[in-house]
């Protein structure tokens, strides 16, 4: 979906987006009613937390001796195991939906260095004319996927 900003090869160098601290669990890959049996096929193992009445998120039981984790559905050679069926959130990453004080935002992930290399406007005139109209429909058909502001992330659009 963000080709147009960063490409496979950026991305599969760096795959930040599928590492988390215990600072940082509530923003891990949340998985659908469609995401969440695929996930489960592949990790029989998996165990599953509910976000709301349709989503869930992986339960992270290790952390490693930093206390990050990384995504149980990211194989270090291929990439998501979920190819291009892999959540919602991964596919806009860095780009999130967030809630702010009770209303939606899109806001980019300061975490990304790949696209915080790019002209600001570039990144917003891809939002706005590409991006947009999906994530908040989609966000008003899964709410329960709508992260918490964090505080921090540049919000690049209001709904």
């Amino acid at each position: 979906m963000l080709t147009k900003l960063l490409s496979h090869e950026t991305c599969a160098a760096c795959r930040s987006c599928c590492q988390f601290s215990s600072y940082d669990i509530w923003s891990t890959p949340v998985l659908n009613e469609e995401t969440r049996p695929k996930a489960k096929a592949l990790l029989p193992d998996a165990q599953f937390l509910r976000k709301g009445e349709h989503a869930w998120v992986f339960r992270i039981q290790q952390f490693d001796a930093d206390d990050n984790f990384t995504c149980p559905l990211l194989d270090p050679e291929q990439g998501c195991m979920l190819g291009k069926e892999k959540p919602f959130c991964c596919s806009i990453w860095p780009v999130q939906i967030m809630e702010i004080e009770g209303k939606q935002a899109i806001t980019l992930s300061p975490l990304c260095k790949a696209v915080l290399q790019q002209p600001f406007e570039e990144i917003l005139t891809f939002v706005r004319s590409e991006l947009a109209e999906v994530i908040f429909a989609y966000a008003d058909a899964h709410p329960e996927e709508v992260l918490p502001y964090d505080g921090v992330s540049p919000i690049l659009l209001w709904k």
